[in-house]
């Protein structure tokens, strides 16, 4: 049992369990009832996604400190009550069951889902 971090429409990995999509917007020019047969997601679930303001501001980054800066910025909103809970939720969950979380970025140490990592860690989930 755990969370794995993934790249929404890459293939599914065996015994990924329920995927959620942790994304701001669906996939474009994806019909709804093609998402999760299509490796997108099971479940979206923007409540985990940064903010436009603070998705921009990660798009935007060039640079360690622009990163960084983006960082602060979305950990900020991840500590928000609801946010909080969220990842607890998540945490817990994963020592019982298995479950994927992820965003469409290429690059996941470019991503808002490498500080999901590390808050779910930082939570004690089981991470694969």
């Amino acid at each position: 049992m755990a969370i794995r971090i993934v790249r929404l429409g890459s293939p599914r990995a065996r015994g990924e369990g329920l995927r959620i999509g942790t994304v701001r917007r669906p996939p474009r020019g994806v019909p709804a009832s093609r998402f999760a047969a299509d490796d997108w997601y099971d479940v979206w679930f923007p409540n985990l996604a940064p903010t436009v303001p603070t998705m921009k501001l990660a798009q935007a980054a060039r640079s360690e400190r622009e990163w960084a800066a983006f960082k602060r910025r979305f950990r900020a909103e991840m500590a928000e009550p609801a946010a909080r809970r969220t990842l607890d939720l998540l945490a817990a969950l994963s020592h019982g069951a298995d479950l994927a979380v992820g965003c469409y970025c290429e690059d996941e140490a470019r991503c808002h889902r490498s500080v999901l990592r590390e808050l779910l860690a930082e939570r004690g989930a089981r991470l694969a």
